[in-house]
Formats: structure tokens, C-alpha cells, sequence
């Protein structure tokens, strides 16, 4: 049996066939995360091109860099997403200080930091959601989304009325979580979301 904290086969396997420089492993990870990283970046930088632009970034910087990833410290999703985020940022504020400076974006420095923050928390939010588990996901979408109480969102599950309440009170606890992103501008850690985004 697997040791609890061994990183997943899948994760190791992919970082084996990118260090050897298999063109179809980068393609097979591409086809897995491409939609994640694009709407994390999407989600941050709020332009179509300028996602398009921080996939491609990251994509390439996995694949120039394969042993950045090391999966005993997380899963290679966490790691893309963190990698996504930060590129994102990156651009972001490069994008935001640019205009500040010709006096076409935010007023200070200040209000900078506070539009990273809040794409921050958007963007771990969407992550946040999109990772947890489906039973999670489809109770939080029938409670908020829906606008079915939990009664409603137990029979519509065919669940008890407890477990619809612990599915959301859990989902709730989960999606929380989004606004502990650390001090403003802290770019996440390499392996994942951990406390930063």
C-alpha cells in the first residue's frame, strides 16, 4: 500500500517524461490543465489575450523547467495553478504600474495592491471550487447558485437533510479559505496555494 503522503503516480510519472523531454507529455498535461490555468489567468488579468498569453508562459516554463515541480511537496495541479497565479500577477501588476505611470490606471499604489488582492481572491476562489470534491460542488451550486435551501439541495441529491448540511457547511468552510491569501502581493509558494495566492 502507498505511503499516505506519497505523491500521486500520475504527478511523478509526468515529471519523469518531462525531464526526459517527451514532447507528448507536455502535450498530455497541456490537454489536463490547460482550462485551469487559462481561467485562473483569465480570472486575474480580466483579458482574453493576456490569458492566452500567461498559458502559453507557463506551459513553457514547464516545460523548460520540469524539475522545478517536486512532487513530494504537492500535487502538479497545485503547483501549475500556483505557477499560473504568479505569472499572473506578474503581468497584472506590470500591466496596472504601466498605467499608472501614463495615468490611465489606478490612482495609487495603493489601489494597485487592492485590485492584485481581490484577483487573488477571485482567482483562489475559482481554484478552490474547481478542486473540491463533486458531492461538495453540487450542493454549493444547488444552495447558491440554484437558490435551494438545504432541504431542497438534500432531496434534489437524494441525501439526508444532515448530509446535505454537512456537504455545504464543509464546501462553505473550504471556499472560506479564499481570503487567506497572506500580505498583499505575496506571490504563492511554489508547491501550491498553501497560505498565499
Amino acid at each position: 500500500m502507498a505511503h499516505r503522503d506519497a505523491p500521486p503516480r500520475w504527478d511523478r510519472k509526468m515529471r519523469q517524461r518531462l525531464a526526459r523531454g517527451e514532447a507528448a507529455a507536455l502535450g498530455e498535461l497541456y490537454d489536463r490543465f490547460a482550462s485551469l490555468v487559462h481561467g485562473l489567468a483569465h480570472r486575474v488579468l480580466g483579458d482574453e489575450h493576456a490569458a492566452d498569453r500567461v498559458t502559453r508562459e507557463v506551459f513553457a516554463h514547464v516545460w523548460e523547467h520540469p524539475d522545478a515541480y517536486d512532487p513530494k511537496q504537492g500535487p502538479l495541479r497545485s503547483w501549475v495553478a500556483a505557477l499560473t497565479h504568479q505569472l499572473a500577477v506578474q503581468r497584472l501588476r506590470a500591466t496596472e504600474t504601466a498605467a499608472l505611470a501614463d495615468g490611465d490606471g489606478p490612482a495609487t499604489s495603493e489601489e494597485l495592491e487592492h485590485k492584485v488582492r481581490h484577483a487573488s481572491v477571485a482567482a483562489r476562489a475559482d481554484y478552490i471550487v474547481q478542486s473540491m470534491p463533486a458531492p461538495l460542488r453540487t450542493a454549493l451550486d444547488l444552495a447558491y447558485f440554484q437558490r435551494r435551501d438545504y432541504r431542497q439541495t438534500a432531496a434534489d441529491l437524494g441525501v439526508t437533510e444532515d448530509e446535505a448540511r454537512r456537504r455545504l457547511r464543509l464546501g462553505l468552510q473550504l471556499l472560506s479559505t479564499a481570503h487567506d491569501v497572506g500580505t498583499p502581493g505575496t506571490p504563492p509558494g511554489p508547491h501550491g496555494y498553501g497560505g498565499a495566492v
